[in-house]
């Protein structure tokens, strides 16, 4: 889950002040988490405690308010009114790492992506994002090559990865819709020859550029299994006592 954070983290930075370059420090005075963090923690603990999604989910989002959500689910957060909002957004996607690590059997985290989406996100493609952002962890943690994890996401989902992020980059701009994400984060993990350089590639096609490299990194963690010591120590600094708790905790559970 450090690999989603530390994209998130890094990524912040850039979110409305776009790049086209691989080229730009990691970490600055004003990296910092934001919604997806916070939400991804949520789903953790949710696993972890054996608790349903939405309740824990809005439970965060309350305590930690000030974290850059979108304005549905800002006001879905803070209602007394349960029910999704038919959301396609990368929300669902962002926040789903946490599935592909913990369960042991494809069916399993398809279907638990679908619940931990559709809380809020219960739109056709909100609930694809987060499916296929989730059993691509699943795959990486498994030892599947690029190539099969390529084909059974193309296959299942019907995402196009064939484009190269040259391709992609010159023409790409800001898209909060998973369609128009999630694919192309996944594309940053498949070029990528280390968790860092899928978070500087997913963050350089000058999109919605925290979710972005939080979906690739969260890919690329479960897929090279090693996070530089530098990046790790970079993130923690930055996290409240509570979120360490619960990384800590999945990771001691899900991720030997």
């Amino acid at each position: 889950m450090i690999g989603s954070i530390a994209g998130d983290i890094v990524g912040s930075v850039f979110e409305r002040n776009s790049i086209k370059t691989i080229d730009f420090p990691l970490f600055i005075p004003t990296s910092t988490y934001t919604d997806d963090t916070v939400l991804s923690v949520a789903v953790a603990q949710a696993i972890i405690k054996d608790m349903p999604y939405g309740e824990t989910i809005k439970d965060f989002a309350q305590r930690y308010p000030h974290a850059g959500y979108g304005y549905s689910f800002y006001a879905w957060a803070h209602s007394g009114d349960d029910r999704p909002y038919n959301s396609w957004g990368n929300g669902s996607a962002m926040r789903v790492s946490p599935v592909g690590f913990a369960f042991s059997d494809l069916e399993k985290v398809l279907l638990e992506a679908r619940r931990s989406a559709e809380v809020t996100h219960n739109h056709g493609e909100g609930i694809k994002g987060a499916q296929a952002t989730a059993l691509s962890v699943f795959l990486a943690r498994n030892g599947e090559d690029k190539q099969t994890i390529k084909e059974e996401i193309e296959n299942r989902f019907g995402y196009d990865l064939n484009r190269s992020l040259e391709e992609i980059r010159p023409s790409y701009r800001f898209d909060v819709s998973c369609h128009g994400s999630v694919p192309e984060s996944i594309i940053a993990f498949l070029e990528s020859v280390s968790v860092e350089d899928a978070i500087r590639k997913a963050i350089s096609l000058g999109g919605d550029s925290d979710t972005m490299a939080c979906i690739a990194g969260g890919i690329a963690e479960a897929y090279f299994r090693e996070i530089p010591d530098p990046i790790v120590s970079a993130v923690q600094k930055r996290l409240p006592a509570e979120f360490l708790t619960i990384i800590d905790a999945f990771r001691r559970r899900y991720c030997r």
